[in-house]
């Protein structure tokens, strides 16, 4: 149940939809199986198989984007448009042009798209309506963006803008570090990484070993910034922030892995409520730490 990844945006306060009209929403972009000729499709699929496509909690809202893609390499694409190229040059007696050559590579994954394998994937989106947060479970941009637009053509308006804060997250880091001051209710770990913001980038990364005070204060003074630095909040959650303000390998202490109703009929309800209740206070927590929400204008 718990999200190991979260990229977090501000829900707008004013998005405060019934759930049949969610419903509604969701299911004219739900999932289907991509077609023999399709090469990928993605839509909305139920969070809990007894549920429907948006599961509602006391103000949590809890969504699920299934994506299939084909997989169809495209080293197998070149290898079998290589060898009809060599055909079709014994044919026509020269080689095949480049135009010719894109027009066969593109007859060829056509031919094979219908015996591609199929990759799953599903990500796993969070609404809290009381709090305003949207989360998604994910560290990778391009799974966040493709997430964000299918939301954009479900829901619209779109209900959501990025979150910014007062303070950059790479610098209020490096503040934390060099000060050996955490914020309040926050607690450094073991893991570093400080970068150089001239433009070749040079990286010096900290992997389960504490950094030494003095040596991550001549980093800085040497132009490095920390771009991303492990935290545990409140002895209960630890995660890596990164100066995108992403929050990563997220992590329950051992006093929230396992609740009393584990086995009940209701598990599912119980993680989702801990998962989020939790979750939602270390968003809070870290903004303030941040500076406060900037505000759009």
């Amino acid at each position: 149940m718990w999200f190991k990844n979260l990229k977090v945006f501000r829900l707008l306060p004013s998005w405060q939809p019934t759930l049949d009209s969610l419903e509604a929403a969701l299911a004219k972009q739900a999932y289907r199986p991509a077609s023999r000729l399709e090469p990928q499709s993605l839509g909305w699929t139920p969070p809990n198989p007894d549920g429907g496509f948006a599961y509602a909690l006391e103000g949590q809202i809890l969504l699920n984007l299934r994506t299939e893609k084909k997989l169809l390499p495209a080293s197998v694409i070149n290898q079998v448009a290589r060898e009809r190229a060599i055909d079709i040059e014994a044919q026509q007696g020269y080689k095949p042009g480049r135009k010719q050559l894109k027009e066969l590579k593109e007859q060829v994954a056509d031919e094979l798209l219908p015996q591609a394998f199929s990759l799953y994937r599903d990500t796993r989106i969070w609404m809290d309506t009381r709090r305003h947060w949207l989360v998604l479970d994910t560290a990778a941009a391009a799974r966040c963006d493709e997430a964000l637009g299918l939301l954009g053509k479900t829901l619209e308006p779109f209900p959501a803008l990025p979150l910014r804060t007062q303070l950059a997250p790479g610098s209020a880091m490096t503040g934390w570090l060099v000060d050996d001051a955490p914020p309040a209710g926050f607690a450094i770990d073991q893991d570093t990484e400080l970068r150089a913001t001239t433009e070749d980038r040079a990286a010096v990364r900290y992997v389960r070993q504490s950094i030494d005070i003095e040596e991550a204060r001549r980093h800085v003074r040497a132009g490095k910034q920390c771009t991303r630095l492990a935290l545990t909040w409140a002895d209960r959650i630890s995660f890596v922030l990164t100066d995108g303000l992403d929050i990563k390998r997220v992590a329950p202490l051992d006093v929230l892995e396992k609740s009393d109703a584990a086995q009940e009929a209701d598990a599912f309800d119980t993680d989702l409520a801990l998962m989020t209740g939790e979750l939602s206070r270390l968003l809070d927590d870290l903004v303030e730490a941040l500076g406060g929400e900037l505000q759009p204008a």
